[in-house]
């Protein structure tokens, strides 16, 4: 008993040590993210000029410089900076002259829903695929399926996402090809999940920003899936007469899954870096297309804070993946609660 409460000491230690090592490498990761933002106000264009126009005094000028903290130090700036973003304060949009932050309260539902429908549609099919054809790799559908896939990973975002207006909104006029349709306001949060238009309007933006990430994750299980069945103990367990999906449910799928499972996570990730391509074919309104029209009009503040947006997020998602591989993984709890 005391053996087995000192390697649950032991393991918790060492989990909770992981989770702070994890969480000082991120939190280094956005330091240096900040800085890049950052340093678009000092270098991409004179905030200003920018927010004053060219016809603006000098005196103007030098109130509003002053105003702005622009003639303190480069390290004070950006530690102000720092706290104003800890804050959720991003500044006004140069453009629109918006609070940037209410800019993306408004369109931060819209790109959440496009990546959450994306990363399940990747994820569910990509598995369920990728094991399919594992199990049946001499079977015509397997292969069929395997050749169709090289269409998500050879094609390009916008162009799968052309083909799919063409032939889905354009010659059979099933589908929407713009915009995010009806939605509907729960408790401040703007969502098109609980309206029939919203959710025909979500199906070719969700279907062409998750293909890439699917078929990825479809040959990346297949591969590993191939691996584990060659494996001593699925040769063992079939030796022993056990059924044969027993073994595939039991013993290789969850196997397959683990070393699948970090590099499904980055690839979900990435799924908010796509969507900026896929916002400006289908014109949703979300936080890419936001950050395209902030680059067209150099709109720093917007631009800035898109960069801060995505870095927290990806970042976010690593620290999921990683804490949900030391969970999973029975090698390193073994590991962890094994050693001194």
């Amino acid at each position: 008993m005391a053996g087995n409460s000192h390697g649950l000491f032991v393991w918790n230690g060492h989990m909770a040590l992981i989770i702070i090592q994890r969480l000082l490498q991120s939190s280094l990761v956005l330091l240096l993210v900040a800085f890049v933002a950052f340093s678009m106000f000092r270098f991409v264009g004179d905030p200003v000029e920018n927010l004053l126009g060219q016809e603006a005094t000098l005196e103007d000028r030098a109130i509003l410089t002053e105003r702005l903290g622009l003639n303190d130090p480069l390290p004070v700036q950006y530690i102000r900076f720092v706290g104003k973003v800890l804050s959720w304060d991003f500044g006004v949009s140069y453009r629109t002259g918006v609070p940037v932050a209410d800019m993306i309260s408004e369109r931060l539902p819209a790109t959440l829903e496009l990546a959450l429908i994306s990363a399940i549609f990747a994820m569910v099919l990509g598995i369920s695929l990728g094991v399919y054809t594992a199990i049946n790799r001499r079977g015509w559908l397997a292969n069929f399926v395997m050749s169709t896939s090289l269409i998500g990973v050879s094609l390009p975002t916008f162009l799968i996402g052309i083909l799919l207006i063409w032939v889905f909104s354009v010659e059979l006029g099933w589908l929407p090809s713009f915009g995010r349709g009806e939605t509907t306001d729960i408790g401040g949060w703007d969502t098109g999940l609980l309206t029939i238009e919203g959710l025909r309007s979500l199906v070719l933006p969700a279907v062409t920003l998750g293909l890439y990430q699917m078929t990825l994750i479809m040959r990346l299980v297949r591969s590993e899936m191939l691996e584990v069945l060659r494996e001593d103990y699925i040769r063992f367990a079939f030796a022993r007469g056990l059924h044969t999906k027993s073994i595939h449910q039991r013993h290789a799928v969850p196997n397959t899954l683990l070393p699948v499972i970090t590099v499904a996570g980055l690839q979900l990730g990435s799924i908010i870096a796509f969507a900026i391509i896929t916002e400006s074919v289908f014109q949703w309104p979300g936080i890419g297309l936001m950050f395209i029209n902030a680059v067209y009009f150099v709109d720093i503040p917007v631009m800035s804070a898109y960069l801060i947006l995505v870095a927290l997020m990806f970042v976010t998602i690593n620290l999921i993946v990683d804490m949900a591989y030391f969970a999973i993984d029975p090698r390193i709890r073994s590991g962890a609660g094994g050693g001194k």
